[in-house]
């Protein structure tokens, strides 16, 4: 009897583990946090896919099945990428892997980000306007829906003149058609300043922002910007970061990681890790040939996905040190 009580016990722990959606609802923007359908805030671990364009084997329904149940993954990003081979070449095909991989996450009660993965979106505001419209048509029912509007803005660009600008056409254009869903802008260098859009905020109320960071480049400094944004009354989500250096290379900086780990899990941010991908370089999380049908033996994770993994799987806000192996 006892063995039975504690079966039914553990059932009752791991369905509750799993349970994201179902458990939060439609996610919202309070003060500077987001926050569930209980009004408390919440905190989701997971990967992001990567170019859509370039490694678009793995945007497959298997794919984030193998994620949610391996990797206990709470949160996927489709990163769709728009330039140099993208959707702006190629809409339609672009456009049905992130349906392929939307669909996927709401049958496995994930939320799931629809990133339009560009660096220059000013200038493809149009393009913008009529796939966010699209996604908002097919997706606005869905609590499980987070639209991303601008990857990465350069530089160079401008929060007034062009970040700002962008993101208020679009939003009012999926508002029309998706008044509740929770929408992230990105800031110039990046997503980096966060604490620059703080300061001059987009006047929705459930709109958030993006911070992105690579713990061997991103270090206290950016930290600081971020709290600043905070205090400001800006609520941000992490849609990117990687272990290594801001190029996708470079060694994996465990020490600097668990010190980012350990600031989302104080300010109960979510966030993406980059990137579901065999590539080449110390970011990606599989090595070469990986299967992208899911099922990865330890033998194919990367360092960084092993370590990755470890974080992922055993996400909350309680602190905690990854496995270090």
């Amino acid at each position: 009897m006892k063995f039975l009580l504690q079966f039914f016990l553990s059932v009752l722990l791991a369905a509750s583990l799993c349970a994201q959606v179902k458990e939060h609802g439609r996610l919202q923007v309070k003060g500077s946090q987001i926050v569930g359908q209980n009004g408390q805030p919440v905190s989701l671990a997971g990967n992001s896919l990567f170019w859509s364009q370039e490694q678009g084997q793995f945007w497959d329904a298997r794919t984030i099945k193998w994620l949610k149940k391996d990797w206990k993954m709470q949160i996927v990003r489709a990163a769709m990428g728009v330039e140099w081979g993208g959707y702006l070449d190629h809409p339609d095909r672009e456009r049905a892997k992130v349906i392929t991989v939307v669909d996927a996450a709401i049958a496995n009660d994930l939320y799931v980000i629809i990133d339009w993965h560009d660096h220059r979106a000013q200038l493809h505001t149009k393009e913008a306007i009529e796939f966010f419209q699209d996604m908002a048509h097919r997706y606005a029912h869905s609590p499980n829906v987070i639209y991303e509007l601008y990857n990465e803005p350069i530089g160079d660009t401008s929060w007034k003149n062009d970040v700002k600008p962008y993101s208020e056409k679009v939003i009012a254009a999926i508002r029309a058609i998706d008044p509740k869903n929770l929408i992230v802008v990105g800031s110039p260098h990046w997503s980096q300043d966060v604490d620059v859009a703080a300061s001059d905020p987009i006047k929705d109320p459930n709109v958030a922002y993006s911070l992105h960071f690579y713990a061997g480049s991103h270090k206290a400094f950016l930290r600081e910007k971020a709290v600043v944004a905070m205090n400001k009354g800006a609520a941000l989500i992490v849609t990117e970061w990687g272990s290594c250096d801001a190029n996708g290379n470079g060694g994996i900086d465990r020490e600097s990681t668990a010190e980012w780990m350990e600031f989302m899990r104080k300010y109960h941010l979510s966030h993406c890790n980059w990137a579901v991908s065999d590539k080449n370089e110390t970011s990606s999380i599989l090595v070469k040939g990986a299967s992208p049908k899911g099922k990865w033996r330890e033998d194919q994770l990367t360092e960084a996905g092993k370590l990755v993994r470890d974080y992922v799987r055993n996400w909350s806000d309680a602190p905690q040190v990854a496995d270090q192996r």
